[in-house]
């Protein structure tokens, strides 16, 4: 099969580096002779004029081996508390080292509501571009010392692929602790492939990643997949790579069949329908039925209170929702412009209805299409 990938990579110049901490963890808590590698290798692409802004884990695995808890941490307060302790040293350790090759670099915490407000996702926008115009390298962690349930993004492969859209990346690369995606797990089935190329995501692609972690990840391959999964849809392509590899980047970048390369999505989605489909939290549920959902998927219509079965929760206007098939499947996320309150009022009317139900009508439709992001396609990459 011929090697696409320096075609893919040839306009390649503002890269996403994830690295996990199952990379990063060595005797010492943090694994300094790796980190050094991958500093080298980073610096490299920025010698060649690539642009790199990194998302980092770490924090946890280093106040962890500086508190000397070999211990797994169970509660969210052990775990907040390692953070707090990890994350200095983290950063000097990566300080230390980028300043050695004559780079700056730049430290930023955050939890899942500083995307899911708008203005504030546009604050994070404009200060990484400025930080990228300085020529310094940004480094992104989740802020797990004041991090809940409802304000985590999960992992950092999440924080990665969102990143990823807010900074407009060419590249997004998740150095892990394996070679790339196998088609089963290889530390259970010694016969598991490594596949090179995923130009589709389909359902045995996903079952074959599974949830498992090293004692020092939280999101195993399956979030790794899903976060492939949304930086292809807004046409990002993906590599998972192992980034123990001495010059994994750089090798990477020459064009080499290294880890798994993900096609970016023949239809992508904009910035702002993958704000709502891939950061804003639903608050409810749509039931639609058969009309409404080959309006949405196939025709590309907004959302009517005509075609609502049902409506599930409770949710304000300008909340997210999902819309969702008669057997449950999530075809859509968009921002309601009507209460649940209302939409069960007028579900299943002609908008020429509303007005007489409700005593008003700002809007005819449910969900307008510019604020509809669907995600129930057909996951099939660029030839």
């Amino acid at each position: 099969m011929k090697n696409i990938r320096p075609e893919i990579l040839a306009h390649a110049k503002k890269i996403l580096i994830k690295i996990g901490s199952a990379v990063l963890t060595g005797e010492d808590g943090l694994d300094l002779k790796v980190i050094d590698s991958l500093v080298q290798d980073m610096c490299a692409l920025k010698n060649r004029g690539y642009a790199v802004v990194l998302v980092s884990s770490g924090a946890i695995v280093s106040g962890k081996h500086r508190m000397k808890i070999t211990e797994k941490l169970k509660s969210i307060p052990e775990k907040q508390a390692a953070a707090a302790i990890g994350q200095g040293r983290l950063m000097r350790v990566y300080s230390k080292a980028f300043e050695k090759n004559g780079y700056y670099v730049a430290q930023i915490l955050l939890t899942l509501s500083d995307l899911t407000d708008r203005q504030r996702y546009l604050n994070i926008r404009n200060t990484l571009s400025t930080l990228l115009e300085w020529g310094t390298i940004p480094i992104i962690n989740e802020n797990d010392t004041v991090a809940i349930d409802e304000i985590k993004f999960g992992d950092n492969d999440n924080l990665a692929a969102m990143i990823a859209n807010i900074i407009e990346a060419d590249l997004f690369i998740n150095l892990t602790s394996t070679a790339g995606l196998y088609d089963g797990n290889p530390s259970v089935n010694k016969k598991a492939q490594l596949i090179p190329l995923v130009s589709e995501f389909s359902e045995e692609l996903e079952a074959a990643a599974t949830a498992d972690t090293s004692s020092a990840g939280t999101g195993g391959m399956k979030s790794k997949i899903q976060a492939a999964k949304k930086v292809t849809a807004i046409g990002i392509p993906c590599i998972i790579a192992p980034g123990k590899k001495k010059n994994v980047l750089s090798d990477i970048i020459s064009g080499d069949e290294i880890g798994t390369l993900f096609l970016p999505m023949a239809d992508r989605l904009n910035s702002k329908k993958y704000w709502i489909a891939f950061t804003l939290r639903p608050r409810g549920k749509l039931v639609l039925d058969d009309g409404a959902k080959k309006a949405l998927l196939e025709k590309g219509k907004s959302l009517l209170p005509s075609g609502i079965i049902d409506v599930e929760g409770d949710f304000n206007p300008g909340d997210a929702v999902n819309c969702i098939g008669r057997d449950g499947s999530v075809l859509a996320k968009g921002l309601v412009n009507f209460s649940s309150d209302e939409l069960r009022k007028i579900k299943g009317l002609k908008s020429s209805h509303i007005q007489q139900v409700l005593g008003h009508k700002d809007y005819d439709e449910v969900i307008h299409r510019d604020n509809l992001a669907v995600t129930r396609q057909n996951y099939k990459s660029k030839p």
